[in-house]
């Protein structure tokens, strides 16, 4: 599983850096986001380096899917039962910070901090 020494994410997924994990399989791994959001806030990321949706191939949809499908049983597992909400920014225009490809799952009451 290819990985990139330098990026935090691939560093939480080899456990190398600690974090609040909700979820854990081979390929994927969701913990709560440091700067949350909203009052439930996780990223779900894959445990391979893919930098961002631009390097996404039809080879990487089955692990998409189900990133998108394990999440709203993790919010569920968090409390959220009212609505909850994915973003993928991509690219730095696209307000990417972590430059590892991953899915922000939102959710919780409102008003929420952004979003």
């Amino acid at each position: 599983m290819a990985a990139d020494p330098n990026c935090i994410f691939c560093k939480i997924a080899a456990g190398q850096i600690p974090a609040k994990k909700v979820y854990e399989d081979n390929e994927i791994i969701a913990f709560h986001d440091i700067h949350p959001w909203a009052p439930v806030h996780i990223l779900l990321i894959p445990k391979q380096h893919i930098e961002s949706m631009v390097d996404v191939t039809e080879a990487d949809a089955a692990l998409l899917g189900r990133m998108m499908a394990i999440s709203p049983r993790l919010l569920r597992d968090l409390g959220v039962t009212n609505g909850f909400r994915h973003v993928v920014n991509t690219g730095r225009d696209g307000l990417q910070e972590v430059m590892h490809l991953h899915v922000h799952a939102m959710g919780g009451p409102r008003p929420w901090l952004k979003g």
